[in-house]
């Protein structure tokens, strides 16, 4: 397709971007053009947008960014026989090289030459995208495009639940931005027999108990470890997930976490962190799991599984619609501490 679209493009190393005219991207065989519907701000975005140094160790300008969307194939290479134009998709952020044991041993979500939408190659942040054929997942009739611009942080909240399992067990979920309040209406959903969720933003914290949330507390107000111990009869907590990254966060979570329970880790320390290994693990026979992305695609057919309930409240997760030339007001918004996933709509 030929032409010109809109997008928001980080023209240079430096803090912002702006609004332009770009063209329309050429695909390969092996890729489709995607008409993007709606596209969401993403913890990445938060970094990549101001220009901090995680971002400027990572990502080359110029190029628009941007990598939770939703759309229509408009467009695909001879290569490409599993879509058809005209379909609904959503994008997985994980490009696999397809090569490597990782890949070749069903772990493609953690390719060891792995490249991600909008940091390594041109995002979604505008009218159209390229994207690998390995990249879409085809959305169910009844999955609108603004929740299907958010399945991608939604199977980052469910990939942490699935780790170890949920039903009939206590629940605790540290953190409750977007990702984390998914992770909370999923635990409900999955059968959690009790999910306590914690953060340091009021609003946040009752939105948890709207989805599911037994109890809600505010970690600069209550002594989380003796709450969560007395919640749980003083035997701890069969899980405790992070979203945060908040290291004191982490290392807090053990002093909760019960005999032989399981500490799952999703959000991204925000510095080095320490454990008492002895005490926290060790003669805990704590089990611990990393997690990162989703796994592609078992994650994405759990999270429909999950909407198909009609139990899951995507609209309690959206904070704020934008149109994409007002991304300025959605980033400002975030930055601003507003509760909830800021969605950018193109005309």
């Amino acid at each position: 397709m030929k032409g010109t679209m809109k997008g928001v493009f980080k023209e240079n190393a430096a803090p912002g971007a702006i609004y332009t005219d770009l063209p329309i991207p050429e695909i390969g065989d092996n890729d489709v053009l995607v008409r993007v519907r709606a596209t969401a701000i993403c913890g990445t975005d938060l970094h990549i947008y101001p220009w901090t140094p995680w971002a400027q160790a990572r990502v080359t300008p110029p190029m628009v960014f941007g990598h939770e969307f939703s759309g229509d194939i408009v467009e695909k290479g001879s290569g490409v026989t599993e879509f058809a134009i005209g379909d609904r998709i959503a994008g997985e952020t994980h490009i696999p090289c397809n090569k490597c044991h990782q890949c070749l041993t069903d772990n493609r979500h953690i390719c060891e030459h792995m490249k991600i939408i909008g940091v390594h190659v041109p995002g979604c942040f505008s009218e159209y995208i390229s994207v690998p054929k390995d990249c879409l997942w085809k959305l169910s009739d009844s999955v609108d495009y603004n929740t299907g611009a958010m399945l991608e942080p939604m199977g980052v909240a469910v990939h942490g639940l699935t780790e170890t399992p949920v039903l009939g067990r206590s629940v605790v979920i540290m953190g409750c931005g977007p990702i984390g309040l998914m992770a909370v209406n999923a635990a409900k959903i999955m059968g959690a027999k009790q999910i306590i969720a914690t953060d340091v933003v009021p609003a946040k914290l009752s939105l948890a108990l709207e989805l599911g949330a037994d109890a809600a507390l505010n970690t600069t107000e209550e002594n989380q470890s003796e709450k969560i111990l007395s919640l749980t009869n003083n035997i701890g907590a069969d899980t405790i997930i992070d979203y945060t990254g908040n290291v004191d966060a982490i290392r807090g979570g053990f002093s909760w976490l019960r005999l032989g329970g399981t500490c799952v880790l999703v959000g991204l320390p925000n510095r080095e962190i320490t454990l008492d290994l002895t005490s926290s693990v060790i003669y805990k026979e704590a089990k611990i799991f990393g997690v990162t992305g989703r796994r592609m695609y078992q994650t994405w057919v759990k999270c429909e599984e999950i909407l198909a309930t009609g139990n899951f409240r995507m609209d309690k997760i959206v904070g704020g619609i934008y149109k994409l030339e007002e991304y300025e007001k959605a980033f400002d918004a975030l930055k601003n501490g507003a509760p909830g996933k800021m969605l950018l709509i193109p005309a």
